[in-house]
C-alpha cells in the first residue's frame, strides 16, 4: 500500500474550551451554556450549580504551559481548540472585551507556536455561548445574537490574526436540532420549537457563519475559514429500493449543511420542501447574498460513525437524545464500541469521496477517535499508563482509509483526532468516557491528583507523525 499523505499534512489532535479549560468563573469569565448543563442533552440547571465537572475541567487554564509541552513531545503539527466566547465577552453584550481572557489566548497561542504547533481555532464550540445571550435573547433563534457574535469574531480575529491561519466559525452546527440549547443557545423548551422555527434557527447560524467568514477575510486575507458539521454515511437497512431511497434522503439531509456553506445556497429540494410545508424564512435579499458571497475555504467535520436507514421508521427509529448517535438500528457488519457507536473506517473513505465529488473543496477531519472506560495500569517497566491497543487499532484503521481517500484524489489538509487528552465528555458530562492520548487522574467523584500520564497510544501517535504515516503500512 502506498503512503499518500502529503509532506505538509497537518497531523494533530483536538480539544475545546469547555471540555478541558475549567476556571469557569476565573479572571472575569462569564457563565456559558455548558455551565448550566452538568450532564448533557439540554438537561440544564437554572444557574451554575456545584458538581458540574465542566467548571473544573482538567484545569488546562492553569496547567496549559506544561500541557502544551506535552503536546510538543507528542509531536503534534496542529492542535484544534476553541476560544471560550464568555471569557472574551462575559455576557455577550459587553461594550469592551475582557483583557484577561484575551491575554490567556495570546499566551496559549504563543506556547503552541513555540512548539511548532499550528493552531486550528474554533471561534465558538457547542456549549460556549454566553449564558446571558441564551437566557435573555434565546440564542440563535434571535437574529440580534448574530450581531453580538460578529462583534466577538471581529475582536478575536483582529487580536490573533498573526498567530492563527485556520479558523472554524462554529462546531457541528447540525447538532442544533437535537440539542438546541447546547448547540444554538436556544433557551425555550425544545418541544415548543416548531419545524419552521428550527429552519429559521439554522438559517440564522448560516448567516452568522457567512458574516464571520466575511469579517475574517477582511481582516486576514490569507485566512482559511471553515465550519464543522457531523458527518458519516447512512446505509440502507436492506437492498429494498425503498430502504435505499430512505438512506439517500438521510445522506442528502446531512450533506445539505455542507451544501449551504460550500455553495452559498440551499439545495433545491430543501427549498421545495419549505414551500410544501409553508415554511417562509425571515431572510432578506441582502442576507441571501451574504451567504452566497461568503462560502467556506475548506470543509471540516467530525466523523465517528455511520447509521442505518429504513423506509419503515419503526424498524429504524432515530435516537434524538444522544449526540452523534444517528440511528438505533445496529449494522451487523460493523463492530460497536462501549457506547453503541458503530466503528466504520471505510465509511470515512466513502464520506471523503462523496464530499469531494460534490464540492471539490479541501477537507479537514477535525474530530475522530475512540472512547473507552479506562484505569491506570503498570506497563512492563512498572510505569503507570493505559495499554490502549484498541485506540491504536481504531485510529489506524481510520487513517488507512483516509490515506486511501487521498490516493483517490481527495485533498485533505489535516487530521485532528478527538482527543489530545482525557477531559469532561460532551455526551455524558463525565470523566469516565476517556478519549485521549494522555490520561488525566480525575474522576466523576471529583477525586484525583490531576496528574497527566502518557498512554501507550501517545508513543504510537508520535511515531506516526514522525514517519508521516509510514508506520501504518
Amino acid at each position: 500500500m502506498t503512503n499518500n499523505f502529503p509532506e505538509n499534512f497537518l497531523w494533530g489532535s483536538a480539544a475545546a474550551a469547555y471540555h478541558f479549560e475549567g476556571a469557569w468563573d476565573k479572571d472575569g469569565k462569564g457563565p456559558a451554556v455548558s455551565d448550566v448543563v452538568p450532564t448533557t442533552q439540554d438537561k440544564r440547571t437554572e444557574k451554575p450549580e456545584p458538581g458540574n465537572l465542566k467548571h473544573r475541567g482538567v484545569e488546562f487554564y492553569d496547567r496549559y504551559k506544561d500541557d502544551v509541552k506535552l503536546f510538543g513531545e507528542l509531536g503534534l503539527k496542529s492542535f484544534r481548540t476553541s476560544i471560550a466566547w464568555s471569557r472574551i465577552y462575559p455576557n455577550g453584550i459587553d461594550e469592551e472585551p475582557n483583557e484577561a481572557g484575551l491575554k490567556f489566548y495570546d499566551d496559549l497561542l504563543d506556547a503552541l507556536l513555540a512548539e511548532g504547533i499550528e493552531p486550528i481555532i474554533t471561534l465558538t464550540h457547542s456549549g460556549e455561548m454566553p449564558l446571558y445571550l441564551a437566557d435573555n435573547l434565546n440564542g440563535f433563534a434571535n437574529k440580534e445574537v448574530i450581531d453580538h457574535y460578529c462583534k466577538y469574531v471581529e475582536t478575536v480575529v483582529t487580536r490573533y490574526k498573526d498567530k492563527v491561519r485556520y479558523w472554524l466559525t462554529f462546531n457541528e452546527i447540525n447538532g442544533s436540532e437535537n440539542m438546541p440549547f447546547f448547540y444554538a443557545g436556544v433557551s425555550q423548551n425544545k418541544n415548543s420549537i416548531s419545524e419552521a422555527q428550527m429552519r429559521q434557527i439554522y438559517f440564522n447560524i448560516f448567516l452568522a457563519s457567512a458574516k464571520a467568514t466575511k469579517i475574517i477575510h477582511r481582516i486576514q486575507e490569507d485566512a482559511m475559514v471553515g465550519c464543522t458539521t457531523i458527518q458519516g454515511p447512512y446505509y440502507p437497512l436492506t437492498s429494498k429500493p425503498e430502504d435505499y431511497f430512505a438512506a439517500y434522503r438521510d445522506n442528502r439531509d446531512r450533506l445539505a449543511f455542507i451544501h449551504v456553506q460550500a455553495k452559498g445556497e440551499y439545495p433545491s429540494y430543501k427549498l421545495k420542501e419549505f414551500k410544501e410545508k409553508n415554511i417562509t424564512l425571515d431572510a432578506s435579499e441582502e442576507e441571501w447574498a451574504l451567504i452566497k458571497e461568503n462560502t467556506v475555504d475548506y470543509i471540516a467535520y467530525s466523523y465517528y460513525l455511520s447509521g442505518v436507514s429504513a423506509a419503515d421508521q419503526s424498524a429504524s427509529s432515530k435516537m434524538t437524545d444522544v449526540v452523534n448517535v444517528i440511528s438505533e438500528k445496529i449494522n451487523p457488519y460493523l463492530e460497536q464500541n462501549e457506547w453503541g457507536w458503530s466503528i466504520d473506517p471505510i465509511g470515512l473513505r466513502t464520506t471523503l469521496n462523496v464530499i469531494n465529488d460534490l464540492y471539490g473543496l479541501p477537507q479537514f477531519i477535525v474530530e475522530n477517535g475512540h472512547s473507552q472506560i479506562e484505569e491506570l495500569e503498570k506497563d512492563q517497566d512498572g510505569n503507570l499508563t493505559v495499554i490502549d491497543d484498541y485506540r491504536i487499532k481504531t485510529l489506524s484503521d481510520h487513517l488507512v482509509q483516509l490515506n486511501e481517500a487521498i490516493g483517490d484524489g481527495v485533498k485533505v489538509i489535516g487530521y485532528t483526532n478527538w482527543a489530545v487528552m482525557d477531559f469532561v465528555s460532551g455526551t455524558t458530562g463525565t470523566m469516565k468516557k476517556r478519549w485521549g492520548f494522555i490520561y488525566v487522574d480525575f474522576n466523576d467523584n471529583h477525586e484525583g491528583t490531576m496528574e497527566r500520564y502518557k498512554k501507550k497510544s501517545f508513543d504510537w501517535y508520535n511515531k506516526l507523525i514522525q514517519t508521516n504515516g509510514d508506520i501504518l503500512f
